[in-house]
C-alpha cells in the first residue's frame, strides 16, 4: 500500500516518463525519462496533444487518490479492531532458577483484577521464531482470540519468552514454566492454570501437559506436534534446546512427545490441525486425541482439511470455550 503511494507520488513529479501510441497513461509502455519542466517548447515526443496531456494528468491525480486512501486503510483498520478490554500489561522479569539468567513474561489482567481474588491464569506460548509479545501484541486470529477469551472469562493472561525464539520446550524452557507457575501462585490465589500456544507454542503446551499434569488444568494446541521422535522440521534448534539430535539424546526425544503418555492427560484438551499444513503435520496429534477419546478424557479435536499452518478466530475461540466450560464443570 505504501509503496503503490509513492509510486503515485514520484508519477507526479516532474521528473516523469514518456509514452508511445497509447494515450491511456495506465497501458503505455516507457520509452525513456525526461524533465517535464526543463523544455519550455512544447514538444510532440511530450504529449501528443492537450487531450492526452489531460488524460494522462487525470490519470495520475486517481492514482495519487487511490495511493492515499491505501495508505489511510491499514490505520482505519486498525481502528476499526476490537481491542480485548484488558487493564494492563507489564512487562515481568525473574532469575531463572535453572541458569541464573534473566528471564521474562508478560502479564496481561482483564478490569476489575484484584490479587486477593481467586483468579484462573492462561498462559499462551509463542510460536518458533518470535517471543512473548507474539500473543501479547499481534493481531492474527489465534492472538486476538486468545486476548479476547483472557478478557471475556476474566482470566490473568501469561505469555513467557521461555527461552524465546527456539524454545520448543526443552529442559530450560520446562523449568521457567514451572518457575513462573511457582511465582504467579505465590503472588495471586490462582484457581486454575490453562495452558495454551500455536505451532511450537501448541507443540509446548502438550509436551508441559504430559510432563507435570498436576500442573495443569486444561490444555489448548493449535496446530502443534505430539510426537518429537517423527518430526524433521527445525530440527537445529529443537537439538540445542534438547541437548542434542534424536540419535545422541533419543529419551529426550521420546519422554517431551505427547502422544506417547495419553494416560497423562486427565485434563481437558482441545487441539485444532490443518489438513494442509506441511510446517507441523497434524498427524500425531490426531492420533493423541484419538487415544484421549478412548479413555473418556474431555477432548475436542477440529481439524480443518483445507487449512494450512494457521487456526481461524472462530475455532480458536471454540477450543478455549470447550477448555474453560470443562474445567468449570469439574471444578464445581
Amino acid at each position: 500500500m505504501i509503496y503503490l503511494y509513492f509510486f503515485s507520488f514520484a508519477a507526479s513529479t516532474p521528473r516523469s516518463p514518456i509514452y508511445d501510441r497509447q494515450p491511456n497513461c495506465g497501458k503505455l509502455k516507457h520509452l525513456r525519462n525526461v524533465n517535464v519542466l526543463s523544455p519550455l517548447v512544447p514538444s510532440p515526443l511530450l504529449y501528443k496533444s492537450m487531450r492526452e496531456q489531460k488524460e494522462c494528468c487525470t490519470s495520475i491525480f486517481f492514482i495519487l487518490a487511490v495511493g492515499a486512501v491505501m495508505c489511510l486503510a491499514p490505520s482505519t483498520a486498525f481502528a476499526d479492531d476490537k481491542r480485548p478490554p484488558l487493564a494492563t500489561i507489564v512487562d515481568q522479569r525473574f532469575i531463572a532458577d535453572f541458569d541464573g539468567s534473566e528471564q521474562k513474561y508478560v502479564e496481561l489482567t482483564p478490569h476489575g483484577f484484584a490479587a486477593d481474588v481467586p483468579v484462573s491464569v492462561l498462559i499462551a506460548l509463542h510460536g518458533h521464531g518470535s517471543d512473548r509479545w507474539q500473543f501479547t501484541t499481534q493481531m492474527r486470529d489465534e492472538c486476538r482470540a486468545t486476548r479476547d477469551v483472557a478478557a471475556a472469562h476474566g482470566m490473568l493472561m501469561v505469555s513467557p519468552d521461555y527461552r524465546a525464539k527456539t524454545s520448543w520446550m526443552g529442559p530450560a524452557a520446562e523449568a521457567d514454566l514451572l518457575q513462573i507457575i511457582r511465582i504467579l501462585k505465590n503472588r495471586f490465589q490462582v484457581r486454575r492454570v490453562i495452558v495454551s500456544g500455536g505451532s511450537m507454542g501448541g507443540t509446548s503446551a502438550l509436551t508441559l501437559a504430559a510432563l507435570h499434569p498436576e500442573q495443569v488444568d486444561g490444555v489448548v494446541a493449535l496446530n502443534g506436534t505430539a510426537n518429537h521422535v517423527e518430526y524433521e522440521r527445525f530440527q537445529d534448534a529443537i537439538s540445542k534446546s534438547f541437548g542434542g539430535s534424536k540419535q545422541e539424546v533419543p529419551e529426550e526425544y521420546h519422554r517431551r512427545s505427547a502422544e506417547f503418555f495419553p494416560d497423562r492427560f486427565t485434563m481437558p484438551v482441545a487441539a485444532t490441525t490443518g489438513g494442509r499444513d506441511d510446517s507441523v503435520p497434524p498427524e500425531s496429534v490426531q492420533r493423541l486425541l484419538s487415544l484421549l477419546d478412548k479413555r473418556d478424557t474431555k477432548v475436542l479435536g477440529i481439524h480443518r482439511p483445507e487449512m494450512g499452518h494457521s487456526t481461524n478466530y472462530d475455532d480458536t475461540m471454540r477450543a478455549f470455550e470447550f477448555v474453560i466450560a470443562a474445567c468449570q464443570a469439574a471444578g464445581e
